[in-house]
């Protein structure tokens, strides 16, 4: 079966992390990293997990998963190292339609951690399917040797003129092709672009007429 590639906004949102061990760790740090709320259920947690119930970064029940957890809850992950627990995890989730991740268990999974290689906002993201996070890994380790280190402010730089392109040329085919040529690092060096030259002198040249 196709999977259907998605990045969510979770930002505000309520997520669920049952276990709170070596393999809960990184699942909550990477929920917290996109800006989620976190509430994690499990009998003991590591210490740093304990640390960030405590300074109020995540919320953290001890004891044993129940089903009402899941009331108001966006996602969870069920990531304790007890197969029985995950999946009882997974299947109160399927009977209130909350979105499941069972760690190492793809039939019990409704979406699936990618390996991701992050440069600022960029990131790319590499599924297998649950069939071999190794390769996915492994193909991670490739693309991230394959990007500079600068992307991420690159990018950030591209974004700012894309904005300028959009407030002074709307509807024009000129802007389209100068978005294109613009997503061309090859062509298109942050220090010496010749596409953010050209868009530099029109736009003072539009100042300079006085029109809108």
């Amino acid at each position: 079966m196709e999977m259907f590639p998605v990045f969510f906004k979770l930002e505000g949102r309520r997520c669920l992390v049952i276990g709170a061990g070596t393999i809960a760790a990184p699942k909550i740090a990477s929920l917290l990293r996109a800006g989620g709320r976190v509430t994690v259920v499990a009998p003991e947690a590591r210490p740093e997990i304990d640390a960030q119930a405590r300074a109020g970064e995540l919320i953290w029940h001890a004891r044993e998963f129940a089903s009402a957890d899941l009331e108001g809850i966006f996602l969870v992950i069920a990531a304790t190292n007890q197969a029985s627990v995950n999946h009882a995890v997974a299947e109160s989730a399927r009977a209130r339609s909350v979105l499941c991740n069972s760690v190492d268990d793809p039939p019990d999974c409704d979406f699936f951690y990618p390996s991701v290689v992050r440069r600022g906002d960029l990131q790319i993201a590499i599924s297998t399917a649950g069939k071999s996070p190794a390769l996915a890994q492994r193909l991670r380790e490739e693309v991230d040797a394959m990007l500079p280190e600068d992307t991420g402010a690159w990018l950030d730089g591209l974004g700012e003129t894309r904005l300028k392109l959009l407030q002074a040329f709307p509807g024009a085919d000129e802007r389209r092709q100068a978005l294109h040529l613009l997503a061309r690092r090859e062509s298109c060096d942050p220090e010496a672009c010749p596409v953010q030259q050209s868009l530099d002198r029109l736009l003072t040249g539009k100042a300079e007429s006085g029109r809108p």
